[in-house]
């Protein structure tokens, strides 16, 4: 079994104006799926989409956050992952019903992808595309044919038993020169990348990976980025949300119950307030 941390790399063909990206995950992934009871085919869709974000955040130019939501008439409500330029992820499956489905048309329907870029500095940038490819990584292909107009292949990797994702990613550069030399290059690195089992990418570490698969090109490997799990809910998020109440209802709620709880529903922590920590609120109101 894989002991390797969970890392993504980065690294360029030099001679062939083609980028890739790698990204192998065990613990990230584990401790989003660790407090839910998802069904398999939620774990691997779910997971899928962990991988595809990694690989989707290492794309951006920028530092930001991106979101990716999955939402359709399915047995899954919505889907969606968030991550960072830093690759610091949380995700969340919503079912509408328990079900045993698998397959990104049978649990998520007809739907749409939502890929929202919020980046630290200037405007949110939001994309939409629909969901009419059979698995994510096909409609994440499609995505950046359609919406960014960049030829770009993904390929998404699940195991249950070891409970780890995985993903790989190769795009034309956009830099001029010979357009059809290079979309036969994309495409011979394409059918190169293809090659790649599941086993291979769950086992080996990424420097072997890329010597099997690209032994014959120029590759080169950027530093390493690790990739971990964190959720962004806290006590001030609560605290701040709660604020926004009227005084009579807080008085109401802690009457009724005691206390004030918010869970995530990412990690479903419990937050709970009682009256001593909530007095300011009351206060600042009734004043």
């Amino acid at each position: 079994m894989n002991t390797q941390p969970d890392i993504l790399h980065r690294y360029l063909f030099d001679d062939l104006h083609v980028r890739g990206e790698l990204v192998q995950l065990s613990d990230t992934y584990q401790q989003i799926i660790a407090a839910h009871d998802y069904p398999l085919g939620v774990r691997q869709l779910l997971g899928e989409l962990v991988a595809a974000t990694c690989l989707l955040t290492a794309t951006l130019k920028l530092e930001g956050e991106i979101s990716v939501q999955l939402q359709g008439d399915g047995p899954i409500g919505y889907l969606a992952v968030n991550g960072g330029h830093n690759q610091k992820m949380r995700g969340i499956a919503k079912l509408k019903e328990t079900t045993a489905a698998q397959g990104l048309q049978n649990l998520i329907g007809k739907g749409t992808m939502v890929i929202t870029i919020h980046p630290v500095k200037g405007e949110a940038y939001q994309g939409v595309v629909a969901l009419e490819q059979s698995t994510i990584a096909d409609c994440l292909s499609h995505y950046f044919k359609v919406s960014e107009q960049i030829p770009t292949m993904i390929w998404l990797y699940h195991n249950d038993e070891t409970q780890q994702v995985a993903g790989s990613l190769v795009q034309l550069l956009p830099d001029g020169g010979d357009k059809e030399k290079q979309h036969n290059d994309f495409e011979h690195l394409c059918q190169l990348t293809n090659t790649l089992k599941a086993e291979e990418i769950f086992t080996l570490d990424a420097e072997t990976l890329l010597f099997r698969l690209y032994n014959q090109e120029k590759v080169r490997l950027f530093d390493p980025q690790e990739v971990t799990y964190q959720c962004s809910c806290s006590e001030e998020k609560c605290m701040n949300a709660i604020s926004q109440f009227q005084a009579t209802e807080i008085q109401n709620i802690l009457a009724e119950q005691g206390s004030i709880s918010m869970t995530c529903d990412y990690c479903l922590t419990t937050y709970a307030f009682y009256e001593k920590q909530l007095q300011h609120l009351l206060n600042d109101v009734q004043h």
